[in-house]
């Protein structure tokens, strides 16, 4: 018998609820920060999974939207609180600005009837980005991000192709079907009597740039030629 759990919550749940049934989750998380598993190379315990958001991809997203927009010099960080790795990445986001001579501002929402604020206290700000980083709540309201995104005129970057698929200008993040095909191995092989104590927690090793060219040109923008030639998918 083997269970999986979708992201670091669930993953907390099934955890909190057996200490015997092997667990794969398919979104860890940080997983050894929130003390799920001893150490990604060592699990411990009957949990291990898929890790689909290393904290380098935050820096390597602001990478993208500076050179995608050289001039920019304030972005801001649209996040949850209330995510379990919400606090951590924010914190961690802080050096990385810093490092490309970005300023910072944050657009923290819990609550759907935030987003209004969150927008108009950026624009306020000077920020000329929006980096939005994932959460279960944040992904519940893709659309109401991309709209005001529109309304406000600010390009945004987003952890998930399928922000950008719904509207979004562009993501840059893991390979959406990548964590899929690692957590059935992982099942295949606690099946055939592995512990889950001994299959490290994986991270991702292919990652997709997806880009919007109907978002941009609908806030008036234009992809350096640069930028859309590395894109693995470009929306017309």
């Amino acid at each position: 018998m083997c269970s999986w759990a979708a992201a670091t919550n669930e993953a907390r749940a099934a955890k909190n609820a057996t200490k015997t049934i092997p667990i794969v989750a398919l979104n860890a998380g940080r997983s050894v920060e929130s003390g799920l598993i001893d150490s990604m190379s060592h699990p411990g315990g009957n949990l291990t999974g898929f890790s689909p958001n290393p904290s380098e991809l935050s820096g390597k997203r602001l990478e993208l939207l500076k050179e995608t927009f050289p001039k920019l010099s304030r972005v801001a960080v649209l996040w949850d609180p209330n995510a379990p790795t919400g606090e951590t990445t924010w914190k961690e986001m802080q050096s990385s600005t810093n490092a490309l001579g970005l300023q910072i501002f944050s657009m923290e929402v819990s609550r759907a009837d935030q987003f209004d604020l969150a927008f108009k206290g950026a624009i306020k700000a000077g920020s000329g980005a929006v980096i939005v980083n994932l959460s279960p709540f944040i992904n519940s309201h893709q659309r109401r991000i991309h709209q005001l995104a529109a309304e406000n005129r600010l390009p945004a970057i987003y952890p998930r192709a399928e922000f950008v698929e719904s509207g979004g200008l562009m993501s840059y993040g893991a390979y959406r079907n990548e964590g899929f095909r690692r957590a059935a191995v992982m099942i295949d092989k606690i099946l055939k009597g592995t512990k889950p104590a001994d299959i490290p927690v994986e991270q991702p090793t292919k990652f997709e740039l997806v880009i919007n060219l109907k978002a941009a040109q609908q806030i008036g923008l234009t992809i350096p030629p640069n930028v859309l030639a590395r894109a693995d998918k470009v929306i017309r």
